[in-house]
């Protein structure tokens, strides 16, 4: 490995279940072996002593899943092992230094998850940078991160350790490393004199201080290894414990002061730190054996110029801080106040200053009673008395008790010194027995007996006496850790739970993919899914809400399912036995439907196939409040009535095709809504014709003819279908059914009602005096990316609206067809018909909010700009099908899944699309096809797969003539238009395509800017 920190196993002296967790989370690489290695003996046997230990642990079980039946150290040739100590007394945190939280977030976690210091430990190891420890007089725990990228590995032998920099007063209450030029450390001094210490100064004046990694290189384990099988050191391992050795006591073998140092002497040191003694004569005799171990090996020190550090837990906060707890009612928390892992009720004020921690609902009544001030600890613990597990809180706030020396505690209260400490013992803090935790006839007690009288609440002397009390470090060293880690846990989740719900009511776009996939990891799903049930229930008034709670429980199915199990997320969703809710939502009773969702949903549980199938029907069922939520766009739709044309007389209507210039995407339901979008288009005539039009006329006979056509002259494909019965237009809210589209435009224009119990000929009769013939012709290939359906919908409501006699103007249009398209279920934004049926280039906008209007603005362009644009623009037919339905279901997922690079993308869609119309407005072609190269990267942000290989190839062999391009709509396919550098290019890029290898079926074609948009013919 090029350096120590490659592929690693991991071995931390922590609690396994927790990182195994952790490895679920994608915090540990799969296959990393996981142990929790405790000291062989109490008291502590020393950091250097557990080293050992630990490192024959690590050996033993490398060797058996190697498939040795001995310890070896061949196992050490391709593993790198981290041996994590974690020890000492910890007041902030029942839990150790490790699992203290921290606030902090990770926005790139793909699952949830809590970030602890042993989080910020690995994430930085496996980026190359240290997160290092040390405690200091005034501050409980400052966490640096040291940078080693800055550091040569190349050649690594013998023990390296890492420095930090600092001052020389700091350096008075530490360690400090004193090494010569070639970076040997020659001596380490703790809290040494200042002149010592300058003496060990660098040229800037800073000096080494001693930080927490020792990297030992393999020869080095190798020989420390041989020190579980030779006395006295076999009695710092379980296997010399085992075997009968006797212990090596007294915290008498540090990593620093006993391993370390012993390496720069060259002759033995017996002096002494060592107690004159029995076990002082073991110690010693240790110390030697491993003198002669670590004979020759170098020492060398590694520093780096670059450090940040992290203070935690101490009063200089700016602004409160609330980790991993819920908070009810009215809880004001002060800068400077920390509340973490509780449930509190309001009203309470924290001051400045204040610590809670731990603390259970229930506490809230008695905290809500006591008159808080600033700089007040009160903790909740989970400690265990033998088999009884129960919860004691403490309050401390360093030297003096409640801010007061403890003869103001004596005189306020009565205690006695005795009651505390009693004969012999330590009169400090950490050894006052202040907490009550048991009542001998009354059980656990909790923080209204004690703690509250303690804090000035009710309570008296006597009753404080005649319970059992702990001193801090009796509670610490008796805490249930399991039993904190559950309530955290329990905490985590609920908090969790609470914060999709505020973002989902809010709208707002922070991604929830990974907390939906931490509550599957945790098995809280169940209570998942009845959250986004009753919030999806309760968002009647904006059914985008309810629509997005719809599409997070399919992500959470998705979820239960497991990665690449069960199918593909999109697939059919039309199973009848989940038809009777679909109806339910249809009819617009939301609470019923998803109450009628989720019973069916409890039989789709059981295997990973039946998770993904129900996951497509609940995007199915979002789909339904989604066409809900943007068909209430039909109240700017304003149709008039006026003189209806004569029987036979054809009306006859024309359209542009557009192209898209910048902000596509951002115009499609929901992400127009809830976002925002813009968009700038262009109206164009395509080979000097308008390429998509309709036309229709009143008949004699009571049915509907309608004719579609598409294609140019001989190749036209004609299709005839005609309804003479109601029951023909069932389908016409299926998108694939014959002449779909024209059976929705009769239903959506009012030309007649389905379902009725009047039978169409009647409706026909009545309201038309007859039947209506319709025809439609489109020039453009299927899947162009013109926007041909939508456009060519708005020419079909205009004829028929005509035929009948009935007024309209364009943003009634547009709105029809948005209308009319959610009707038939395609879905799609609004910027298609907005760029063929408004001529000319025009910005278009709709706001984020419900009802989705859309506004339009044509650009107020001079005429040498539009000259000059339209000799610079070029349409190519790449002869690639666009699937754009695929691409449109796959968008919206992951807008509802707020990826967040969807998410940034869609902001940076509609600036883009500002910029591209200020491009236009100053009459700027560079500025323009630098928007058309931004807007393309874009589309494949928002719909990975739009480029096709070929498209790729074609693209590339084009850049050089281009100034910008982009393939037109969604991608996929269809037409590509390029904004050339230099006027009249056609025959250019036709030369230049012909020549490049693997293009074939493609075409140029002349772009025509039309200025007029939907143009209605002379009657005929």
């Amino acid at each position: 490995s090029e350096s120590p920190l490659g592929a690693f196993w991991v071995f931390l002296c922590v609690c396994v279940s927790e990182l195994e967790v952790r490895q679920q989370r994608g915090g540990l690489l799969q296959g990393t072996l996981l142990l929790t290695v405790s000291d062989p003996q109490e008291p502590g046997l020393g950091s250097g002593g557990a080293t050992l230990n630990a490192l024959l642990v690590a050996a033993e079980h490398l060797s058996a899943r190697a498939g040795y039946t001995v310890v070896t150290a061949d196992v050490l040739d391709d593993a790198h092992i981290l041996i994590l100590h974690t020890g000492r007394d910890f007041p902030w945190d029942s839990c150790g230094r490790a699992f203290c939280w921290l606030p902090v977030e990770k926005p790139a976690q793909t699952v949830q998850g809590p970030v602890c210091c042993l989080d910020m430990l690995l994430d930085c190891l496996s980026n190359q940078i240290i997160f290092l420890k040390t405690g200091l007089p005034h501050c409980p725990l400052i966490l640096f991160l040291f940078c080693l990228s800055e550091m040569s590995w190349e050649g690594f032998s013998g023990v390296r350790v890492l420095a930090l920099p600092g001052d020389v007063s700091y350096a008075a209450n530490h360690g400090v490393y004193f090494a010569d030029e070639q970076g040997r450390v020659r001596d380490i001094i703790y809290k040494g004199s200042e002149e010592r210490i300058r003496r060990a100064a660098q040229p800037d004046g800073m000096v080494p201080l001693v930080s927490g990694p020792v990297f030992f290189c393999r020869r080095v384990v190798e020989r420390l290894l041989k020190a579980h099988v030779t006395p006295p050191l076999d009695g710092c391992t379980y296997m010399g414990m085992d075997s009968g050795a006797p212990p090596i006591q007294v915290c008498s073998l540090h990593l620093y002061l006993s391993f370390l140092i012993l390496i720069f002497f060259t002759s033995l040191v017996t002096g002494c730190s060592s107690p004159i003694s029995q076990q002082g004569a073991v110690v010693r005799s240790a110390r030697a054996l491993l003198w002669r171990i670590l004979r020759g090996t170098t020492l060398h020190m590694g520093m780096s110029l670059s450090m940040w550090y992290i203070i935690l837990c101490t009063c200089q906060i700016d602004g409160g801080r609330v980790i991993n707890s819920v908070l009810e009612g009215d809880v004001i928390v002060a800068s400077g106040a920390v509340i973490q892992h509780c449930h509190l009720q309001g009203p309470m004020d924290v001051h400045s200053g204040c610590l809670l921690s731990g603390l259970e609902v229930t506490s809230s009544s008695h905290i809500q009673q006591l008159a808080l001030t600033n700089d007040h600890i009160i903790q909740g613990h989970h400690i265990q008395l033998g088999e009884m597990k129960i919860t004691v809180s403490c309050n401390d706030d360093g030297a003096t008790f409640l801010n007061h020396r403890w003869s103001d505690l004596y005189s306020r209260t009565g205690i006695q010194p005795e009651d505390l400490w009693g004969s012999g013992r330590s009169q400090s803090l950490m050894e006052a027995r202040l907490f009550p935790v048991f009542q001998p006839r009354g059980g656990a007690v909790g923080l209204e007996v004690g703690v509250c009288w303690l804090l000035g609440g009710p309570g008296a002397l006597e009753q404080w006496r005649a319970v059992w009390r702990l001193s801090l470090r009796e509670v610490l060293s008796l805490t249930d850790q399991e039993g904190e880690l559950r309530w955290r846990e329990a905490l985590f989740f609920q908090v969790g739970r609470r914060r999709v719900m505020d973002n989902l009511k809010s709208q707002s776009d922070r991604g929830l993919l990974p907390s939906f996939r931490a509550a599957v990891l945790g098995g809280q799903h169940e209570e998942l899914l009845c959250t986004l049930d009753s919030i999806a229930a309760g968002s009647g008034e904006n059914l985008g809400v309810a629509a997005r709670c719809l599409a997070c429980i399919a992500d959470v199915l998705a979820c239960l399912a497991g990665e690449g199990r069960g199918g593909l997320r999109s697939g059919p969703a039309a199973n009848p036995a989940w038809s009777h809710a679909f109806s339910i939502l249809e009819q617009g009773d939301l609470l019923g439907g998803v109450q009628a969702l989720a019973t069916e949903r409890a039989k789709w549980l059981s295997r990973p196939d039946l998770l993904v199938r129900a996951a497509r029907h609940y995007e199915a069922a979002g789909q339904v409040l989604l066409r809900q939520a943007v068909m209430l766009s039909q109240r700017f739709i304003y149709i008039g009535q006026g003189e209806v044309p004569p029987l036979g007389e054809w009306q006859n209507v024309e359209c542009p095709a557009r192209l898209d210039l910048s902000g596509g995407w951002s115009d499609t339901p929901p992400i127009a809504f809830e976002h925002g979008g813009t968009v700038v288009n262009v109206a164009v005539k395509v080979d000097g014709r308008r390429p998509i039009g309709a036309r229709a006329r009143r008949i004699k006979e009571p049915r509907l003819l309608l004719v579609s056509s598409s294609g140019v002259q001989d190749d036209a494909i004609a299709m005839e279908t005609v309804c003479e019965r109601l029951e023909d237009l069932k389908d016409h809210c299926v998108p694939y059914a014959p002449a779909a589209l024209l059976k929705a435009v009769c239903v959506c224009s009012g030309l007649v009602t389905y379902p009725s119990r009047q039978s169409l000929d009647e409706q026909l009769l009545q309201r038309w005096g007859g039947g209506v013939e319709i025809h439609t012709w489109s020039l453009l290939p299927h899947g162009s990316g013109l926007g041909t359906s939508s456009i060519l919908a708005g020419a079909v409501l205009a004829a028929v609206y005509r035929c009948t006699g009935r007024t309209y103007d364009t943003d009634s249009l547009i709105h029809a067809v948005l209308h009319l398209e959610q009707m038939l279920t395609t879905g799609g934004g609004w910027q298609d018909q907005v760029g063929g049926l408004v001529g000319g280039v025009k910005v278009a906008r709709s706001k984020a909010c419900l009802p989705l209007r859309v506004e339009v603005e044509r650009l107020p362009l001079s005429d040498d700009f539009l000259l000059s644009l339209q000799q610079h623009l070029l349409l190519v037919y790449t002869g690639k099908t666009r699937l754009a339905r695929n691409l449109l279901q796959d968008t919206v997922r992951r807008w509802y899944s707020r990826v967040p690079s969807i998410v940034e993308n869609a902001g940076q869609l509609v600036d883009n699309a500002e910029e591209c119309a200020r491009a236009c407005t100053e009459g700027s072609l560079p500025r323009l096809g630098a928007c058309l190269e931004r807007y393309w990267g874009q589309k494949k942000v928002m719909a990975p797969g739009c480029e096709p290989a070929a498209v790729r190839t074609m693209m590339d062999a084009l850049r050089p003539l281009a100034l910008g391009q982009t393939l037109a709509g969604a991608g996929g396919g269809g037409f590509l238009y390029l904004l050339t550098r230099q006027p009249q290019q056609g025959e250019a890029v036709r030369q230049v395509l012909n020549n490049t290898q693997g293009l074939r079926d493609f075409s140029v074609h002349p772009v025509e800017l039309d200025m007029e948009g939907i143009s209605l013919l002379k009657s005929s």
